[in-house]
């Protein structure tokens, strides 16, 4: 290894127009004013390419789920928001989805601001409404990553009109299960077809390169063994495809939510990958160098809580600076990514991304008077999880034993395919059962969606409509019980 002198290295920056800081406090390069003519452009999301032509910057961002218990993904999107918009992309630029239940709801101590870190400022002011409510769906998701205007049902309107030299960012964060994403509203988003959108996305030629970060349960699945190199996608997961991704500050962690709030503000990888961006130089940290932080912060280094942070698709694209998507705030133009500066892993605790309404209504029932509407309140949420909960499990284990048998059922239903394998052969089987199980069961809700391995597995076994039919009617006679009023007791004791 050639070792190039310290002088030399001083004398090529000045000549450059770059200084060195000398304090042993700090490590990273000072860069002069006119950097940004160099790395590129904050106006307005607009960002040289290499061949000189000029590229947009575009940004989807979704919160899949409602409910105040899951505060932490509508929080994740705002945060995100403000983040590009200091970073220079226009709201023109930026579409949102969101149920917008939060920022007002009577459980919110802070009727009008969302926050996503303990002593976080406020992140809602500004966020465009783009798509909330009811029009929070796959097919509006889908049709705006298209730009097919004609395709939306409500909403702003707003699509990724893109060109061949832009450049997209897409951020999803709810829950998930394998292979598939959960919504606020029917149905499911299913990662075949995510992956035939940007196969079409791709095909239609309108973006240089997409990048994909996504924070759910099972999020590998997603695109393990579906999505193709060769397409400019850039995917980062919050887990790989077969464990959950765990939420943060959250009520009785280190570092907790202030003490008025019962819910968790953030999720690890999100928090990661923002908290991160807030105070460096965009411009000079890579994709890459953004992921490997993002899973060392995430890891569970071999403790109770913590998820393999993953990388998929075109994975050279990691090279590329982080400004080319997200632009850059100017006010840490001198802050420079080094390995010596990023941020370290600062939780000792984080709860896992199912487990957070029960979180919320424990932390509500424990802080709410004795004898309150409250308290009876939050006791009956947390039963009533409880049971849903039971009963799902119970009713996809009966399922499995009518039709493989008793020892075989659960033999089939936990078969996990070979790294790299896809999920299921037939995506539209795996939907036409889990609607058959939906249709005499229930949904299968943010915690139910844990079963879709279980759900695939019946598909690549053979399993057509009308035996999945038979055995969900079967199996889901009745909802439990007996489990449930043992609960209860305990619970009030």
């Amino acid at each position: 290894m050639i070792r190039i002198p310290s002088v030399v290295v001083v004398v090529v920056l000045f000549l450059f127009g770059l200084s060195v800081s000398t304090s042993a406090s700090r490590d990273y390069i000072r860069l002069p004013s006119e950097a940004s003519r160099f790395f590129g452009t904050g106006d307005g999301g607009v960002h040289d390419n290499d061949d000189g032509t000029a590229g947009t910057r575009w940004a989807v961002l979704i919160a899949g789920s409602n409910g105040y218990w899951n505060y932490r993904h509508q929080a994740d999107i705002c945060h995100a928001y403000q983040l590009l918009r200091q970073g220079g992309l226009k709201d023109e630029n930026i579409i949102v989805f969101m149920y917008d239940d939060i920022a007002l709801n009577e459980e919110n101590p802070r009727p009008g601001v969302i926050i996503n870190s303990p002593h976080g400022s406020d992140v809602y002011q500004g966020v465009p409404k783009d798509y909330t409510g009811e029009d929070v769906t796959v097919g509006n998701f889908f049709a705006v990553i298209l730009g097919n205007r004609t395709a939306l049902t409500g909403g702003s309107g707003k699509v990724v009109d893109s060109g061949p030299n832009d450049h997209i960012f897409i951020y999803y964060s709810d829950h998930g299960g394998p292979g598939v994403l959960g919504m606020p509203t029917n149905p499911y988003l299913y990662a075949g077809d995510l992956i035939e959108v940007l196969k079409k996305k791709h095909a239609s030629g309108t973006y240089k390169s997409l990048v994909f970060y996504l924070e759910a349960c099972e999020s590998g699945s997603i695109f393990e063994g579906l999505l193709p190199e060769g397409l400019n996608i850039y995917a980062t997961t919050a887990s790989n495809a077969e464990e959950s991704s765990w939420g943060t500050y959250c009520p009785g962690e280190i570092p907790s939510p202030p003490p008025e709030y019962e819910t968790c503000l953030g999720d690890l990888y999100s928090v990661a990958w923002m908290e991160d961006s807030d105070i460096h130089n965009l411009q000079t940290e890579t994709l890459r160098q953004q992921y490997e932080l993002v899973k060392t912060r995430t890891a569970n280094d071999n403790s109770a809580y913590g998820s393999h942070v993953m990388q998929y698709g075109d994975i050279g694209l990691g090279k590329n600076n982080l400004d080319l998507y997200l632009g850059t705030n100017p006010a840490n133009e001198n802050y420079t990514f080094v390995e010596e500066n990023f941020l370290r892993p600062h939780t000792k605790s984080a709860t896992n991304q199912r487990d957070a309404d029960l979180v919320h209504f424990w932390d509500k029932f424990l802080k709410a008077p004795e004898g309150s509407p409250r308290k009876v309140e939050a006791q009956k949420q947390f039963f009533e999880a409880m049971a849903h909960r039971m009963h799902i499990d119970e009713s996809v284990k009966h399922i499995g034993k009518l039709l493989f048998g008793i020892r075989k059922g659960p033999e089939v239903l936990n078969i996990v395919r070979p790294v790299g394998e896809p999920l299921v052969e037939d995506w539209d089987c795996l939907k036409t059962l889990v609607r058959s199980f939906e249709t005499h069961c229930g949904s299968l809700s943010q915690y139910g969606m844990k079963h879709m391995r279980s759900f695939a597995n019946i598909c690549n076994a053979g399993i057509v409509k009308e035996q999945m039919a038979e055995a969900s009617a079967q199996a889901c006679v009745r909802v439990p019980s007996g489990p449930w009023s043992s609960l209860q007791k305990g619970f009030s004791a």
